[in-house]
């Protein structure tokens, strides 16, 4: 989603002819293996403006956006057989959905050349241990290994790309399977008076991302980050780079390149060493998805024996809409629901009672997030769904937040609640059994 800082495009560009293509897939707007799909609305809107700005932006530069719609391995095939395409250039896919796709290209044209550029990560694949058994030893150990590994430096945008080749610009109407995305509401779809909406707190595309990202490095936010990320709201409480990070309008090398120039300019603070390790810890999932395949969503995750859990459709609704006895846990998910945002403090007291209170199978969960969050990234979001379920790499065996505590600590005067759950909470949680009879 960008053009500064983007290896992959730079690889590319070393071409005769250049075809710039995003493929819209069909299937993340269709009820997957939980029933649900992954793509919501908050981050569709979010990914199609940042899309018609990088659109914009390669028009600038003689290029062309060629945007498809339909299954992803279909569309480049079509492509890959209409042009004499011998590369193809993409960031390194670390979901197991989008590296079969590259998998099925690869086994269908053999002499296909496909590249998988390290571009949403600090570090490059030939730097980090990537053996499962290494990785699983935990974040801490990981951190050690890297500290002292120099981060990939940002790269100019290119002064010039190559052409695309002749008749590579076809314009076709939108899929009617495409979801046509209301108008925003003149306070981003909130209750009036809120200050995080994630329309608000997330303008997409490349230039909001870099306005945003130079603005927060700019000031004094970053030496007060450890004190405020807990906090359930608030817009400068946290970096609020996410969004851009996790869709690509943002790098986490210039990212963690603009911290070290406020650690220059103002000292290094137990602040801006917090902020440094949240993105490693971002940098650490990001490989552990990488190494565990098809085991980052499985129930038992890492662990030899999955843990008990069950599926009840009474309490995951309650759970989705914020309709359970715990008004925090309410709060939470309104907020989600309503902005495609939830706080970090927010998400692991959702995800603690999803898979504690509730005893539910943490995936539903985790794909619930994966549907609504804006800011969705595969590897952070189902890491940290089994960090808290644990059947992750965490040693001590899952979180279990204390909720009447949390609402204690982080939300003393009902503030927050009040704000997104101010009605009494539903203190039935099951109005029927597993097997659909009343509960008395």
């Amino acid at each position: 989603m960008r053009l500064s800082d983007n290896p992959a495009l730079l690889r590319a560009s070393q071409s005769d002819a250049l075809i710039c293509v995003y493929c819209v897939d069909q299937r993340w707007f269709l009820p997957h293996r939980y029933h649900i799909s992954s793509m919501g609305l908050h981050r569709w809107r979010y990914l199609n403006e940042s899309l018609a700005e990088l659109g914009r932006s390669l028009r600038d530069r003689g290029q062309y956006l060629d945007i498809k719609y339909g299954y992803t391995e279909q569309q480049l095939s079509q492509l890959i057989d209409r042009h004499p395409v011998n590369r193809l250039v993409c960031s390194r896919q670390n979901g197991s959905d989008e590296r079969r796709i590259l998998s099925y290209l690869q086994s269908r044209f053999p002499n296909l050349q496909v590249v998988q550029v390290d571009n949403n990560t600090l570090y490059e694949l030939e730097q980090i241990d990537t053996e499962l058994s290494t990785l699983k030893q935990g974040f801490a150990a990981f951190r050690q290994r890297v500290q002292n590994l120099p981060p990939q430096l940002p790269i100019q945008t290119p002064d010039s790309l190559p052409r695309p080749p002749l008749r590579v610009v076809e314009s076709s109407p939108l899929p009617a399977w495409l979801p046509t995305l209301p108008p925003l509401a003149a306070n981003g779809g909130q209750r009036p008076g809120a200050d995080n909406s994630a329309d608000l707190a997330f303008p997409p595309g490349e230039s909001a991302a870099s306005s945003h990202a130079r603005r927060y490095f700019e000031s004094e936010l970053p030496m007060t980050y450890k004190e405020t990320r807990n906090a359930l709201s608030g817009r400068d409480n946290s970096s609020r780079l996410s969004a851009a990070l996790s869709q690509g309008c943002l790098s986490v090398r210039r990212a963690a390149h603009m911290l070290q120039r406020h650690e220059e300019q103002n000292g290094v603070t137990a602040s801006s060493q917090h902020l440094l390790q949240e993105l490693l810890w971002r940098e650490y999932f990001h490989w552990l998805a990488l190494a565990q395949h098809d085991s980052l969503y499985r129930l038992k995750g890492l662990r030899k024996q999955a843990p008990h859990a069950c599926l009840h459709p009474e309490r995951y609704q309650k759970w989705c809409h914020g309709n359970t006895p715990w008004p925090l846990v309410n709060a939470c998910m309104r907020e989600l629901k309503a902005t495609g945002y939830l706080s970090n403090r927010g998400r692991q007291i959702a995800a603690s009672c999803f898979v504690n209170e509730l005893g539910m199978d943490w995936r539903y969960g985790a794909a619930w997030f994966e549907h609504q969050l804006v800011d969705y990234d595969v590897a952070s979001n189902w890491g940290n769904w089994q960090y808290i379920a644990g059947v992750g790499v965490d040693p001590r065996g899952g979180r279990h937040f204390n909720i009447e505590k949390q609402a204690a600590q982080f939300d003393p005067h009902g503030d927050y609640v009040r704000h997104w759950a101010p009605e009494q909470p539903n203190t039935q949680l099951d109005s029927v059994d597993a097997a659909d009879w009343p509960v008395s």
